[in-house]
């Protein structure tokens, strides 16, 4: 296999056999038939794969192929041929700063991209491939080509022989949203062990939000921000799972005999939507089934609100139901590749997925210390 080097030394041929192809049928060519000016071909398509100093190289070429087919014709002293060797070289600067500025900004680009990888290493943190019973993986698509995180959000812990898990999507777009969704990441992982109930810990997460979100949300949008999240507690014991959503889409639990069914919840408002002081009270819990070889799917609406070119929705649900009886791993594989086959590759924002599986019907029992969740691994572009 060529290095990328290899090969652009190997492309570097086409531009100089174009330069000796096009001087070598001017020069056959009828005396009134100019092909000198063709020559900026060169260094245009040099531009195209290679540098500033490749280009300039492949540009100087062509002015010199332009000199010798006027030293040939004996045309060099006439105007026309000195403007063509003028406007040649005057042309190929002019392509050599244009790719020196694509690849600065190409430089400027890798860099946001490196910060970005690694806000959302601190933030996400990448979930394992177990979380006590549960089989576990989880995918990030973000919208923007530049950057590898946005406002939506995932976190687990487990602790006291049960698995807590959120997700989560925070209105709006950019730094902005990225902070608000920080703000939320560290809320949770923070009062999940000072909270027993979910309806406890719905109510102290409002209450971060409220507090701080004025220190995230624009002047012009005040009063417009919140947060939908979707909350569950899995115990290990029990064949159940526990969820309260606030504003978020319920998620998918899929069985193994492919059949596909969505949990009837009943949502409360976002978190920051601060109409008053919240209380446990505010939050219904409910309680699903939740057996071994079960697994639920949790999402953001990026995923279900996903458009195909002719505005079609993506059918998840009809979709997931072809891979029910697949690993976590593989089941968001499988749904990755059709999501952006259905988008044309780019999603209009930003998505993620936790898939849950449960994998045994008696669980060993945890230890009493509690576990915050985290690994070096991740399934996520």
């Amino acid at each position: 296999m060529k290095q990328p080097w290899q090969r652009r030394h190997a492309l570097l041929a086409i531009p100089v056999v174009l330069v000796v192809v096009i001087t070598l049928v001017d020069l056959l060519a009828p005396q009134d038939i100019h092909l000198g000016p063709i020559l900026v071909i060169a260094p245009a398509i040099t531009a195209s794969f290679a540098g500033p100093g490749p280009t300039g190289l492949t540009g100087l070429l062509a002015v010199a192929a332009e000199v010798y087919i006027g030293v040939q014709e004996g045309t060099l002293d006439s105007r026309n041929v000195v403007v063509q060797v003028a406007a040649l070289a005057l042309l190929t600067c002019l392509i050599m700063f244009f790719c020196s500025v694509r690849e600065r900004k190409g430089r400027e680009l890798e860099k946001v991209r490196s910060v970005s990888e690694a806000a959302q290493q601190v933030l996400l943190w990448p979930l394992p491939d177990r979380i006590g019973p549960l089989r576990t993986a989880c995918l990030y698509l973000a919208a923007e080509e530049e950057a590898q995180i946005g406002g939506d959000l995932y976190a687990a812990i487990h602790t006291d022989g049960r698995a807590r898990v959120m997700i989560g999507d925070v209105r709006g777009k950019g730094l902005d949203a990225l902070g608000e969704a920080a703000l939320l990441l560290g809320a949770f992982r923070e009062a999940i062990h000072q909270h027993t109930t979910l309806p406890a810990l719905s109510a102290a997460l409002n209450r971060s939000v409220c507090r701080y979100q004025a220190d995230f949300t624009p002047k012009d949008e005040a009063g417009e921000s919140f947060v939908t999240t979707l909350l569950l507690e899995i115990p290990d014991q029990e064949r159940i799972t526990r969820m309260i959503s606030c504003g978020h889409p319920a998620p998918l639990l899929l069985r193994p005999d492919h059949a596909v069914t969505v949990p009837d919840l009943h949502p409360a408002p976002p978190l920051g939507v601060c109409s008053g002081e919240a209380t446990p009270g505010d939050y219904t819990v409910d309680e699903v089934p939740f057996g071994p070889g079960d697994t639920l799917l949790l999402y953001t609406d990026g995923v279900i609100e996903a458009r195909d070119r002719y505005g079609g929705f993506y059918p998840f649900a009809r979709r997931a139901a072809q891979w029910t009886g697949s690993p976590p791993e593989v089941l968001l594989h499988h749904i990755r590749r059709d999501l952006l086959a259905h988008v044309g590759g780019h999603l209009d924002d930003d998505a993620a997925l936790i898939a849950l599986c449960r994998t045994s019907a008696h669980p060993p029992r945890p230890s009493r210390r509690n576990h915050p969740v985290g690994g070096p691994r991740r399934n996520s572009e």
